[in-house]
């Protein structure tokens, strides 16, 4: 009830992920975007003639966290010779886990497997069934894992990789100039 006590006409529709959410606003389903400010940069490289402008941050710390299979103390050098289930390439996740690999004198492309493969939102119920031995998840997924006894919350990736510019509201250039 709160956006309708302030005289905000507005419906809620979740994304899941980015590249679903920018796809949404480009095809004029939704006009504000909340996600990861990567994909404005991309679509504005394509040239588009109306670009999708970020015009709001909300968030500056990843919102994930490294899930291991035991809870033993952590270190990311424990991800050398390992699997992960990562993130979308080119997502913020994924680009946020692996800075924090690259902080740490890891190489995302040669020390460990990540495995971008699972979708958004199926990689906690992946991992909870044996693939990987590693999982970056959000909550409630990482929460989950740890009640259920398949995993443990090993680090903070929101910790680890420092402030970020990870969320934003993004709309058309059109839709701001019009609002």
């Amino acid at each position: 009830g709160y956006f309708a006590e302030e005289g905000i006409d507005l419906t809620l529709v979740t994304g899941f992920g980015a590249d679903k959410t920018m796809t949404a606003v480009l095809s004029g389903e939704a006009d504000i975007g909340f996600m990861g400010p990567e994909s404005t940069i991309y679509t504005y490289l394509g040239e588009t003639d109306d670009p999708v402008i970020n015009f709001a941050q909300l968030t500056q710390r990843a919102g994930n966290f490294m899930v291991a299979r035991d809870d033993s103390d952590f270190s990311w050098q424990d991800l050398k010779g390992k699997t992960v289930l990562g993130g979308r390439a080119g997502g913020m996740p994924e680009m946020v886990f692996e800075y924090i690999l690259k902080k740490n004198g890891i190489d995302p492309a040669k020390d460990l497997t990540i495995d971008q493969s699972i979708d958004f939102g199926s990689t906690a119920a992946a991992f909870a069934e044996n693939q990987g031995d590693f999982t970056v998840e959000f909550e409630p997924g990482a929460t989950t894992l740890e009640m259920e006894g398949k995993g443990y919350v090993a680090a903070s990736l929101g910790e680890d990789s420092g402030y970020v510019p990870y969320t934003a509201y993004s709309a058309k250039q059109s839709y701001i100039d019009e609002n």
